[in-house]
């Protein structure tokens, strides 16, 4: 169900249901037209059918409250286009909220030290995805950052040795650490 957050995801679920019922046709090509060299009866026939399937699957998908907002069109492409455009977050935004998140994050030391990380890196990756790519040697050190001050010892030592760590690396040091630390 689309709630207003969620528009890729439920573009890409609705996508994956039309398509499993064979009903994908009206979103993927333009409605064909009958000419006189060619009666395209069959085709247009398929596609009409397509495209009113997929209009009332979309529709349904789509709480009451938003469909105010959308015309109430008659082709299946331009009316998943006109959601889109409500929806669709703007890629500035995301990913600035996703650098601040990444950048505020602070291990509290009641989870685990490799979830957290990981997190970390889940982050990292969604920001890949929007075209800001940060190095793992930007992660390690923003990892390293973030932890709290009982870490200290393990800091120091890593900002002494020469060599860098790879973020599994990182993750297996903390671990045998926080390991260490607990005991």
């Amino acid at each position: 169900m689309l709630n207003g957050t969620n528009f890729k995801i439920w573009k890409e679920a609705v996508e994956i249901v039309l398509g499993c019922m064979d009903l994908y046709l009206a979103l993927r090509m333009k409605q064909p037209t009958s000419t006189p060299e060619a009666s395209n009866e069959v085709k247009i026939e398929k596609w009409d059918r397509s495209n009113r399937m997929c209009i009332m699957i979309m529709k349904r998908s789509i709480p009451e409250v938003f469909q105010g907002f959308i015309s109430e069109g008659e082709n299946a492409k331009k009316f998943i286009d006109e959601i889109e455009q409500y929806f669709v977050k703007n890629e500035k935004v995301e990913t600035s909220n996703l650098l601040a998140k990444l950048i505020s994050m602070k291990y509290k030391g009641k989870s685990n030290i490799r979830e957290y990380i990981m997190e970390m890196s889940n982050l990292t990756s969604k920001l890949k995805a929007l075209k800001l790519e940060l190095g793992e040697d930007l992660l390690v050190h923003l990892v390293l950052i973030s932890l709290p001050a009982h870490f200290g010892q393990f800091k120091v030592s890593y900002n002494t040795r020469e060599d860098k760590w790879s973020l599994n690396e990182l993750i297996s040091h903390c671990a045998r650490g926080r390991e260490a630390a607990e005991r």
